[in-house]
């Protein structure tokens, strides 16, 4: 290509600035100065620059059309939420039940995996590398493998444990209370009859009470557990399939746990991973920072909550075996149970159950006072020693917020919110504490809850100043006056 040419194409291709090659160099002619590059590098230098300005104006109709597509396919989910929410939680449904063995996978792994660290960190770990049993490369998968498997062993033995005990005590104190229930309701009419002989008017009106509610009651029972007891022999009968479906989620579950368990640290790095791909450095670090404050909480609180009830009705089991009272397997697994629900729990266990001490023994109402004061000292064994030692205030939330949570998430979500309340409400207190440090920090005021107690004013210093009411008017403007002048420094 000649000189010209290649100045044609230089003042051809839309620069304001034109070029001629002088002596190997390219002369400038509107800066009247020579510019060391050679005419190649010039027209390499305007091919990228075209090049570039085509691939922006692709990009430009690229974001366009994506933005269509974005907005229209946002326009397409809000008409499904809003016109076909039962298609979609249709899909949903169908979804989850897809995935159920997958969600109860990471339960049962999430459930075990204290149990897991405890055998492995206290026991074979410390042995394996005292005796130097396997090689120092292979030793943690192969202490993980045996620490997996004594987990599934113990897990599936405790199982068997309570299993057995519901076929050989549960179901059938549950089928003889169900029995018997009105000849318990007729023990109680008797003894308030003998109780209220003196007062024939009120004994005529509570023996119509229990009549009354006695009705309910058994039509209740009738149709809340004898159905269900029905239901669950005709799955059990006649539906084995429903049941096969539902052991088989389980089975899966319990399998995939275990892969879960064997490569837990791995999947959390990967977690860790993404989560610095995608967020800021900083961002990113809240976000871990968080989980690993839920995590504690949630697995503290269960964990120690499960523990403590299977502890605490064991030993009921046992006073109430000794003390001989009425159903004592099945008031034991129902103290136990309820006792995972806090504050609120033993409560719900203790009064039930002494209202079917009651009513099975009538004549013997001391059984009733006896059962109530161990219930007593075992609920305060639980809450002042055995809790604080496994609980270790886990949540650190004081008992308002407890009574707070409990009934917040019980009103949604029934028993399984008032289980799980006091831990989302951990997890939701001490992320807004944070923040409200944080944006205290920043203003330079104090962190701590106590030096606002007295408080009254924070001065222009960021210093609390305590200003007694007794020193100022009862009238508001006057009170802010004072304020001013206090706060102003005088000349």
């Amino acid at each position: 290509m000649s000189n010209e040419e290649k100045k044609q194409n230089t003042e051809g291709s839309g620069s304001s600035v034109h070029f001629e090659e002088v002596s190997g160099y390219i002369y400038d002619a509107q800066n009247g100065e020579l510019d060391p590059r050679t005419a190649e590098q010039e027209e390499s230098r305007q091919h990228r620059r075209q090049k570039t300005s085509a691939i922006f104006r692709g990009s430009t109709y690229l974001g366009f059309g994506a933005t269509a597509f974005l907005t229209f396919a946002a326009c397409l989910l809000f008409y499904y939420v809003l016109f076909r929410t039962s298609d979609l939680m249709t899909g949903f449904h169908r979804l989850k039940a897809i995935l159920m063995p997958v969600f109860v996978g990471l339960i049962i792994a999430y459930l075990l995996s204290p149990v897991l660290n405890f055998i492995e960190r206290r026991f074979l770990l410390p042995f394996t590398e005292k005796h130097r049993i396997f090689r120092e490369e292979k030793r943690p998968a192969v202490v993980r493998s045996i620490s997996i498997i004594i987990t599934a062993a113990l897990t599936l033995f405790a199982l068997y444990l309570v299993i057995s005990m519901m076929l050989r005590r549960i179901i059938p104190s549950i089928s003889n209370l169900l029995r018997n229930f009105n000849v318990y309701i007729q023990n109680g009419e008797v003894y308030i009859n003998k109780l209220l002989q003196d007062r024939p008017e009120a004994g005529d009106y509570v023996t119509d009470l229990l009549d009354r509610y006695s009705k309910d009651i058994s039509a209740w029972f009738n149709d809340n557990i004898s159905s269900k007891s029905a239901d669950l022999l005709r799955i059990l009968s006649q539906g084995f399939i429903g049941f096969l479906k539902r052991l088989w989620n389980f089975v899966i579950g319990f399998i995939i746990s275990i892969y879960v368990l064997g490569g837990k640290e791995r999947m959390v790095a990967r977690a860790k991973k993404v989560t610095f791909a995608v967020f800021s450095r900083g961002t990113a670090n809240d976000i871990i920072s968080a989980m690993q404050y839920t995590h504690k909480t949630f697995i503290g609180f269960i964990s120690g909550k499960i523990v403590d009830s299977v502890i605490i009705g064991l030993l009921c089991f046992i006073g109430t075996t000794i003390m001989q009272t009425p159903y004592a397997s099945l008031v034991s697994l129902f103290i136990g149970i309820t006792n995972i629900i806090p504050f609120f729990g033993p409560y719900m266990g203790a009064i039930p159950s002494a209202i079917l001490i009651f009513l099975v023994e009538p004549a013997h109402p001391l059984n009733v006072v006896y059962f109530l004061i161990f219930i007593l000292i075992l609920q305060q064994f639980d809450g002042n020693f055995l809790g604080p030692k496994i609980l270790a205030n886990s949540t650190g939330l004081a008992g308002f917020w407890v009574i707070f949570s409990i009934t917040l998430f019980g009103g949604l979500f029934g028993v399984f919110g008032m289980v799980i309340g006091v831990p989302v409400f951990a997890v939701f207190y001490n992320g807004m504490k944070k923040s409200v440090r944080r944006k205290l920090r920043k203003k330079g005021y104090p962190e701590e809850t106590d030096p606002y107690i007295h408080a009254d004013h924070i001065s222009r210093d960021g210093v609390l100043e305590d200003l007694p009411d007794e020193e100022l008017p009862v009238n508001k403007p006057v009170r802010k006056r004072m304020r001013k002048q206090k706060k102003t420094p005088e000349e």
